[in-house]
């Protein structure tokens, strides 16, 4: 976790945008504790972060929605997942733009979904750009004001390097299990 600020750090802000483009959690949580450390600016990494996450799901969209062939060649192995964000989308309706910006795992998968629909172009980038404006201030102020305790996990983690990994594992474990489940065929009555 410390490598990961130092290297924030070194590359700024154009890592935060590149990281943002596709996701961004982890390098908006290290600008928010650099800049609760005084080597990065708050507002400015949250813009950062808000533009280039904004950004991306509209070119997952637009790549959906026009280069529909290429996309599902790409997401052959994914066909399941592809089809719990279709049903995601039809329980939470537009809601699913905001609560995937939050949700690991889905946060690809919602906006290339929405793209294979006839979901109106416009209002999706209006209700993503807003989403991606809430992200960016829950995430990069959460972090901002959470830089102490932060600071401390990362300062327990050099000291005892073995955490991480577990931690890792146990995160990746309980992902791969609600994907699997949440995925897996119902069998027929």
């Amino acid at each position: 976790m410390e490598d990961t600020f130092s290297n924030l750090a070194t590359y700024g802000y154009i890592g935060l945008f590149l990281y943002s483009f596709g996701g961004g959690f982890v390098a908006l949580l290290g600008a928010g504790v650099l800049s609760y450390m005084g080597k990065m600016d708050l507002s400015t990494s949250i813009a950062i972060a808000f533009t280039a996450n904004a950004l991306g799901d509209i070119a997952l969209f637009y790549m959906a929605r026009y280069q529909k062939s290429m996309m599902m060649e790409g997401l052959r192995k994914h066909r399941r997942k592809l089809a719990l964000a279709h049903v995601m989308m039809k329980k939470y309706g537009s809601w699913i733009i905001l609560i995937q910006k939050f949700i690991y795992g889905i946060k690809t998968l919602i906006p290339i979904a929405i793209g294979l629909t006839k979901y109106d172009f416009k209002k999706f980038a209006i209700l993503n750009i807003f989403s991606a404006a809430v992200w960016a201030l829950v995430v990069g102020l959460g972090s901002y004001y959470s830089g102490k305790p932060l600071m401390e996990l990362a300062g327990l983690i050099g000291e005892k390097p073995w955490i991480a990994p577990v931690l890792l594992v146990v995160f990746g474990a309980a992902l791969w299990f609600y994907m699997e489940t949440a995925t897996k065929r119902k069998p027929k009555a």
